[in-house]
C-alpha cells in the first residue's frame, strides 16, 4: 500500500496505558506501526493495565525486572532495540513514547540517520527530548475523555475519516479515496466493507451523512459536507441548553449529547476545533470548571 513503516517503542515507566488508543491513532497519520514493543517490568502491579492491553493491541512486551537494574534497564533495552532496527530493518521511522529526557540522544541519532522520529510524551516532557524529535505530540492532546462515546463501529470509522479529511484540509491537501482505504486498513486490520453490506468503498462513504464523494478523472475524492447549521445557530442553542440548567451548569459530556439532539450532524472539527471543550470555551459568557471527564459548563455571572 506504500505506507511508511514505523517502529513503535513505548517506555511503560513513563507512559500510562490510557493513552494507547490515541498513540496508535496518531501514528496512522504517518505510516504503519509494523514493529510494536513496550519495555518495563510487567510483574509489577503498576503495569497491570498495560498487560491487559498488549495482546489486544498486538504489542510485544520486553520484560525488564525492576528488582535487578531498575529503570535504567528499561531505557537500555529500548535504546538497543532501536539501534538494532536502525541497522538491520528497513524502517522509515521511529515513534518513541516516553516523557523521559534519557531518550534525547537516541532521537537525535535516529534523525541524523535520515529517519523520521515521532516523539510522544506528557506535558512534563523536557524540551531537550522534544527538540530532538522530528515531530513531538503531547499525549494529553490525544485524549478525548470529554467527548461522548462512539456508539457503533461505523460511527467510529466515520469519525476517523473526518479526522483524516480535516488534517488534510488544514494542510491544503485533497483527500483521495485510496488514502482513506489505506489508513482504515492500518487502524482496523479486519476492516471489510462487505461486513456493512457494500461492495465498493466509494458507496460506503457516500452513504455517510457528513461526507461527500466526488468522481474525478484520476479517481475519487472525499470531502466534508457543508454544514447545514451555521455556527451562530449552534452557539445559540448551546446557550439555551446551558442557561436552562441554571447556576450549576451542565456536564460537558451531557452538553455534547444535548447538542446532537438538536443538530444531529454537529462536529466541532467543522468549526476549526479538535475537541468540544475548546469550542465551548471559545463562546463568550461561559466558564469551564473541572478537569477532563469531569468538566462542566457554567454561565458567567456579574457577581
Amino acid at each position: 500500500m506504500g505506507e511508511k513503516r514505523f517502529a513503535l517503542l513505548i517506555d511503560s515507566d513513563n507512559v500510562s496505558s490510557k493513552y494507547i488508543d490515541g498513540i496508535l491513532d496518531e501514528l496512522t497519520e504517518y505510516g504503519e506501526a509494523t514493529y510494536r514493543r513496550i519495555y518495563g517490568d510487567f510483574t509489577n502491579q503498576r503495569n497491570a493495565k498495560w498487560s491487559e492491553l498488549l495482546l489486544e493491541k498486538s504489542i510485544t512486551p520486553i520484560q525488564q525486572f525492576s528488582n535487578t537494574s531498575g529503570k535504567n534497564a528499561t531505557d537500555s533495552a529500548l535504546i538497543i532495540d532501536a539501534m538494532d532496527l536502525l541497522y538491520t530493518n528497513n524502517m522509515d521511522g521511529f515513534c518513541i513514547v516516553s516523557s523521559d529526557s534519557d531518550f534525547t540522544r537516541l532521537a537525535s541519532r535516529l534523525r541524523e540517520s535520515g529517519k523520521t522520529v515521532i516523539g510522544m510524551g506528557e506535558k512534563k516532557t523536557p524540551s531537550s527530548f522534544r527538540a530532538a524529535c522530528t515531530v513531538f505530540t503531547e499525549l494529553e492532546n490525544l485524549l478525548a475523555a470529554d467527548e461522548e462515546k462512539v456508539v457503533s463501529p461505523k460511527d467510529a470509522i466515520e469519525k476517523d475519516i473526518i479526522n483524516i479529511i480535516t488534517k488534510n484540509e488544514n494542510s491544503g491537501k485533497i483527500t483521495g479515496l485510496g488514502e482513506i482505504g489505506s489508513k482504515l486498513q492500518i487502524k482496523y486490520p479486519d476492516f471489510d466493507i462487505r461486513n456493512y453490506g457494500y461492495s465498493q468503498l466509494s458507496k460506503f462513504l457516500a452513504d455517510m451523512p457528513q461526507l461527500v464523494v466526488d468522481k474525478t478523472i484520476s479517481g475519487f475524492t472525499v470531502s466534508l459536507k457543508e454544514q447545514e447549521d451555521s455556527e451562530d445557530s449552534v452557539i445559540h442553542d448551546i446557550r439555551k441548553i446551558v442557561e436552562k440548567n441554571g447556576k450549576n451548569g451542565i456536564a460537558l459530556v451531557t452538553l455534547g449529547q444535548e447538542i446532537r439532539k438538536v443538530h444531529p450532524n454537529f462536529n466541532v472539527k467543522v468549526y476549526g476545533y479538535s475537541q468540544l471543550y475548546r469550542f465551548v470555551g471559545s463562546i463568550p459568557g461561559f466558564v469551564l470548571k473541572g478537569e477532563k471527564a469531569n468538566r462542566r459548563v457554567v454561565a458567567k455571572t456579574d457577581a
